[in-house]
């Protein structure tokens, strides 16, 4: 099976943590971009960049070859060096054996790396990059719409 190569990038913010929270992604396929974003009132950073992973993974129609870019690297490291997966193997128990952070949101990005070819990397973020940049920027606007006063 021949798969489409799909680039995304996300990046999540969050004002405070836990605070209101926002998450940016951009998808690239054939020249064709597509930018999705969301947030939510009471959040957390690490679960906004999951969420921004999420949300670009799950608007894909058919299983894809992609190139996931983030500037998290709880995020790429997770999945690049297999911690989430072994997170999951083990109850959901780091290492360490405290208990893994945000499991309803790795359990469905796991499976979404079932469908899809994913090969995460990491970006430096708020840097020279003008994909992770516009990310941010869509991360942001949406964490401004829930706090007061509407500033970043």
């Amino acid at each position: 099976m021949a798969y489409k190569e799909v680039t995304i990038y996300t990046d999540g913010a969050c004002s405070g943590n836990p605070g209101p929270g926002g998450w940016g992604t951009i998808l690239i396929y054939n020249g064709k971009v597509k930018e999705l974003s969301g947030g939510e009132p009471e959040t957390t950073n690490n679960r906004m960049e999951l969420t921004a992973v999420i949300r670009g993974l799950e608007a894909l129609k058919e299983p894809c070859s992609v190139r996931l870019y983030s500037d998290s690297k709880y995020v790429v490291d997770a999945l690049s060096q297999g911690w989430a997966a072994r997170w999951r193997k083990n109850g959901w128990r780091r290492r360490d054996n405290k208990p893994a952070l945000n499991p309803d949101l790795w359990e469905r990005l796991l499976e979404l790396c079932k469908i899809h070819r994913v090969s995460a990397f990491w970006v430096k973020g708020h840097e020279e990059n003008q994909h992770n940049n516009r990310c941010d920027a869509l991360a942001v606007s949406e964490r401004c719409k829930f706090e007061s006063g509407g500033a970043s």
